[in-house]
């Protein structure tokens, strides 16, 4: 009547083999997640004609040294030098020039740390996430993607967006479209559902016509930067020479009218106008010459643009008073006030041209970044395959002008703009991490003598010590907190570093060596974080959000079809290892 009893302990067995089977993929899910990309043999990194090799499929190295430089000009001069410069100087005044050279100086030290890397991982596409893979896992260099990526594509809409109103602007010079021209197509966008929805037409155009372009080869995509970056640097040399004819030194006093505090916020705005040297980095596989040439081009392009930002600063503050200058477009307004509406005309074109060259450069590292997760399994295999007579990554190029193009197609990117930056900022972070996890010259029995931790697992926990101070020390910052607190954070961080120095072994790098490891990749982990307690606090949901889904799409699809030393990925894989490394030790 009760019927068919189970068997005696038939319940214990059933819940003791779902623990088993729970406890089995939990272990599967770590195992694969702490895997990190091991090295090739030796013998690998000391044949010079690696560098120069490729597969009948791979990439081709056509990029010069003169490319690479104009590379990363035309990925960090855009909207930056046309208008961020008139927005700061509504609040630092003049000394909008010393945000600019503060930023500039907190982005070479971010720059030594990708060109020590870039030096030592010279053959292969990847950048920051690659470095992380190698240095710590393979989770960590998922986030580090994901993060990365997002900025990327919230970034390449909001630039179609500026770059269309920019069109649409030069095109209304003409009487035939004046006032003939529907905002649905150019100007900001055509809202729907209270703002939801903002229809573009042009700007999706213009990211198909680029797209089109990068998926015809690197070759026919490098000219065109070069021509339009070229464009806007000889565009802003001019505005620079004739706008020093119309300063008045008058107008740099007071020179920094709300004192240190708006040159320091100012600095935090500013940053991301610098940071497009990760596209050289970026284009390690398709340069001539990457372990000679990838060093030289970071540094020299990013020191190209802070020479140009600083003398776009001094000019435009010194020919009209800082109250007075646009905030939308700032370099035209001020030679408008003084007479030279022939030079705001230039101003238009140089701005296109900016925009462009940066809108193409970051549909490019985009693109690179996906054939690299593709090649590793992280993503589906489409993502690897590159055209054999273009030598390009076809797919990969066409996915991310299809997402760029719906979102600036569709959406209100303004809103998005709010969660920009997460992803340059840690991403910038773990770099410089990586930079000293690298240098350890052996990370199972060198200073570290602890019952409980490894010397790697030290030196990582005093790694996030001085994340977390700079985080702290930021946020105190950001509410004015008492100062006892902001300076016990930097306490923390001074005596974490310290630990850094004393309690590990470093080694030199071969090729490019960063100045200064431990201490100058940790002032920039610091400096990176601070100014990530500085974001909208909009932008922290993101973080968490977007990394609780990465872990989510890893642990259903990336765990179980990523191969880190697939033939594939090794053959492309390069890396010029510091004296005396071994390769066994390099696994977490």
């Amino acid at each position: 009547m009760g019927g068919q009893k189970k068997p005696h302990g038939a319940g214990s067995i059933h819940v003791a083999a779902s623990s088993s089977s729970s406890s089995s993929c939990s272990s599967h899910f770590w195992s694969s997640a702490l895997r990190a990309k091991s090295l090739p043999p030796p013998s690998d990194s000391s044949d010079s004609s690696a560098t120069r090799t490729r597969s009948v499929d791979g990439l081709v190295r056509r990029l010069s040294l003169f490319d690479l430089l104009l590379l990363g000009v035309g990925a960090s001069i855009g909207a930056g030098i046309f208008v961020v410069t008139g927005t700061v100087a509504h609040d630092a005044g003049p000394a909008v020039t010393i945000s600019f050279i503060l930023a500039g100086a907190s982005c070479v030290l971010n720059a030594l740390c990708y060109a020590e890397l870039a030096s030592r991982f010279p053959a292969v596409v990847g950048g920051a996430y690659l470095y992380t893979y190698t240095a710590f896992n393979e989770l960590t260099a998922f986030l580090v993607f994901t993060q990365l990526m997002l900025d990327y594509h919230i970034g390449a809409a909001s630039i179609a967006r500026s770059l269309a109103s920019y069109v649409v602007n030069i095109l209304e010079l003409f009487s035939f479209f004046r006032e003939n021209i529907p905002s649905w197509i150019g100007h900001g966008g055509e809202e729907f559902l209270g703002g939801a929805l903002s229809i573009n037409i042009l700007a999706p155009v213009i990211l198909c016509i680029l797209t089109i372009i990068l998926c015809q080869g690197v070759k026919e995509s490098s000219a065109l930067n070069s021509i339009m970056t070229v464009t806007k640097i000889v565009i802003v040399i001019f505005v620079i020479l004739a706008g020093s004819f119309k300063v008045d030194v008058s107008n740099w006093s007071p020179f920094a009218p709300n004192g240190i505090k708006a040159i320091l916020t100012g600095s935090t705005v500013v940053f991301f106008a610098y940071v497009g040297f990760d596209a050289v980095a970026n284009s390690a596989e398709e340069s001539k010459k990457p372990q000679r040439d990838l060093p030289i081009g970071i540094l020299g392009s990013l020191l190209v643009c802070v020479a140009l930002y600083i003398g776009v600063c001094l000019v435009i503050t010194g020919m009209v008073p800082y109250e007075v200058l646009g905030e939308e477009a700032p370099l035209a307004k001020a030679f408008t006030s003084k007479g030279l509406k022939y030079v705001s005309v230039l101003i238009s074109i140089g701005a296109v041209a900016g925009l462009t060259t940066t809108l193409l450069v970051g549909l490019y590292v985009q693109s690179r970044l996906y054939l690299g997760l593709g090649r590793d399994g992280l993503l589906p295999p489409v993502f690897a395959r590159v055209h054999p007579i273009r030598h390009t990554p076809v797919h990969s190029q066409v996915w991310v002008g299809i997402v760029a193009s719906i979102m600036a197609g569709l959406f209100n990117v303004h809103v998005l703009s709010h969660i920009l930056s997460v992803g340059s900022l840690t991403g910038y972070s773990v770099v410089s991490a990586c930079v000293i996890v690298l240098r350890w010259k052996d990370k199972t029995a060198n200073l570290v003598n602890s019952r409980w931790l490894s010397s790697k697992q030290e030196g990582v926990i005093f790694l996030v010590l001085v994340a977390l101070s700079g985080f702290a020390s930021g946020l105190c910052y950001r509410i004015d907190a008492p100062l006892i607190l902001p300076l016990a954070a930097v306490l923390v961080a001074v005596v974490s570093i310290f630990s850094l120095c004393y309690r590990q072994a470093y080694a030199e790098a071969q090729g490019f060596s960063c100045p200064g490891v431990p201490i100058v990749p940790a002032i920039c982990i610091f400096f990176n974080i601070f100014l990530f307690a500085q974001l909208h606090y909009e932008a922290w949901v993101r973080f968490v959000i977007l990394s609780l889904i990465t872990v989510g799409v890893y642990a259903l699809y990336g765990q179980y079809h990523a191969d880190p030393n697939s033939e594939e990925s090794r053959e492309k894989t390069i890396y010029h290892r510091i004296p005396g490394e071994e390769v066994a030790k390099l696994q977490p």
